[in-house]
């Protein structure tokens, strides 16, 4: 595949001024200079870095294109594990999501149309009632850096500070493998904020990560905001007491119950992290210390690390996690002992009661790509399940250090980065009688014949922390036990009917053909040594 760099002197030039008018005198003035660049007829005539390239080529490109700080940074924030990328939805549907939920905020996105149409029927499916702005391009814009100018004009059009605080630009993987430089958009325009962001899929392993990468831009925005002067209050006005702010996306209920156990170290509940409007992020960074409830935020504990603040791993969940958690904020707040001791002795037994009363009895394997998983794991343990085996498609990171070895402590295997080939072999091992996982995970179980729970809607949607979190599994968890007895009866009934290669319905059972199998499997091995060795060149 042939690497085209666009060319951006025009960009560059036009960056430095907020008037559009302005702006095209200054691409005029370079055009007289010699400045501009010459398009490459050669070049337009293909379409340049189409998605089906490949993550190899595309990475190559990007790297050649001026966006090598940016995947650096993303290789050092985001490590990958023992695959090339866990088999999650694309990234971006992380970050697009943060974006649609906040106040006052548009979003735009510059991808392949393709890629925009997937990434905004799923945000709509998930609840989203915002319109997603899209910057289409060809080969022709894409090459001469017309895109860029496109996208420009597009951020210009939508600045309007009586209905935004903020815009929100995502490269997808095309426009970043091009090199489309977002970083020269004006930093605001009439008052609202330009946040340019690239969460290419070979840069960016899962769409919890993607969270982190706008979180994080938003939080940078926002410190440097603060440093400069005077800043919004939050809506409800500056808290009183010494504030922490909860990072990490949680079930609403979830920080009203933190808030009431932080009452009783004479704390307050801070923002949740990625926040709902811009003014939170300022009261985010006003803050005593950072819960890290969802350990994968790296880059936007880094801003909180800029900014001063503590940072706490782990979260209040069950007995033993609630007891540490209160313990570790406690100190880092400099809270006395005997409230601390008093905060403990009012939310621990009840804590113990609630998940006495509704025990879980059976052996249970847990996955997904939420990152909330090794503090499901913990919680259903507490419960009385046996966990096995804990996989999470996000990396190991100092803040989840804590569950992890509280886990392994009690014969959970944990994997980081766990593919889905890990997960499935997990279920063939320890062949539980509930498997919590993605939907290949549940369609792997069903099939044989062991119940099992989608994570991100039916775990990931409920409280996990605190009082009310100890048992809220157990309703949904025993639900689905007792329907073992449904699943034994379908299998006696259909037998292996419909199995392996037999999958379907024939007027005669097929016959297996090995030797074709065979070959297949030899062709797939090839391809990926090919493309294995593509990479190392």
């Amino acid at each position: 595949m042939n690497v085209i760099l666009p060319r951006y002197a025009g960009a560059i030039a036009e960056s430095v001024v907020n008037d559009p008018a302005e702006a095209d005198g200054a691409i005029e003035s370079a055009a007289r200079a010699g400045a501009p660049p010459a398009i490459d007829h050669a070049a337009t005539s293909g379409d340049g870095h189409r998605c089906h390239a490949g993550a190899a080529a595309l990475k190559a490109a990007a790297l050649s294109s001026g966006k090598s700080d940016i995947l650096d940074r993303y290789a050092a924030d985001y490590p990958k594990g023992p695959h090339d990328q866990p088999q999650s939805m694309c990234p971006a549907f992380g970050s697009l999501r943060v974006g649609l939920r906040m106040r006052r905020t548009a979003t735009i996105l510059s991808g392949s149309a393709c890629c925009v149409y997937g990434l905004t029927f799923t945000s709509h499916f998930y609840g989203a009632r915002r319109t997603v702005g899209y910057v289409p391009f060809n080969s022709e814009t894409l090459v001469t850096g017309k895109l860029f100018e496109d996208i420009r004009e597009a951020v210009f059009k939508l600045a309007d500070p009586a209905l935004y605080d903020a815009i929100i630009i995502t490269n997808l993987c095309v426009p970043t493998a091009s090199g489309v430089p977002l970083d020269l958009l004006p930093d605001e325009i009439n008052g609202v904020r330009i946040i340019g962001i690239d969460v290419p899929g070979f840069g960016v392993p899962t769409h919890a990560e993607a969270k982190d990468v706008l979180a994080a831009a938003m939080l940078e925005y926002a410190r440097k905001e603060i440093e400069h002067g005077p800043v919004q209050a939050p809506r409800g006005g500056r808290n009183q007491q010494p504030t922490v702010t909860l990072l990490g996306e949680m079930f609403p209920a979830d920080p009203v119950g933190i808030g009431m156990m932080l009452e009783a170290l004479g704390l307050a509940a801070g923002p949740v992290v990625p926040t709902r409007e811009w003014r939170e992020l300022y009261a985010a960074l006003d803050c005593s210390v950072v819960a890290a409830i969802h350990p994968f935020y790296t880059a936007s504990c880094r801003q909180f690390d800029l900014a001063g603040r503590k940072i706490v791993g782990s979260a209040p969940v069950g007995h033993d996690g609630t007891e540490a958690w209160l313990e570790r904020i406690g100190a880092a707040c400099n809270v006395d002992r005997n409230r601390i001791d008093d905060a403990k002795s009012r939310f621990l037994p009840l804590i113990k009661a609630a998940l006495a009363a509704k025990p879980v009895r059976a052996r249970i394997t847990v996955s997904g790509y939420e990152g909330s998983e090794l503090l499901v794991a913990r919680l259903l343990i507490e419960s009385g399940a046996e966990v096995p085996y804990v996989g999470t498609a996000c990396p190991r990171t100092p803040w989840s250090e804590a569950d992890c070895e509280w886990l392994q402590a009690r014969g959970t295997r944990v994997q980081y980065r766990a593919s889905l080939e890990m997960d499935l072999a997990a279920v063939d091992e320890f062949r539980p009688n509930l498997a919590i996982g993605t939907t290949p995970v549940v369609q792997k179980a069903k099939q044989l014949a062991i119940p099992a729970l989608y994570f991100t809607n039916l775990i990931s949607a409920r409280p996990l922390f605190g009082v009310a979190g100890a048992g809220s599994l157990a309703q949904v968890v025993n639900a689905a036990l007792a329907n073992q007895g449904r699943f034994d009866e379908m299998k006696d009934f259909f037998g292996d009917v419909g199995d392996g290669h037999a999958a379907g319905i024939w007027e005669d059972t097929p016959k297996e053909n090995g030797a074709f199998r065979e070959k297949y499997r030899k062709q797939i091995e090839a391809q990926a040594r090919k493309r294995k060795a593509e990479e190392m060149i």
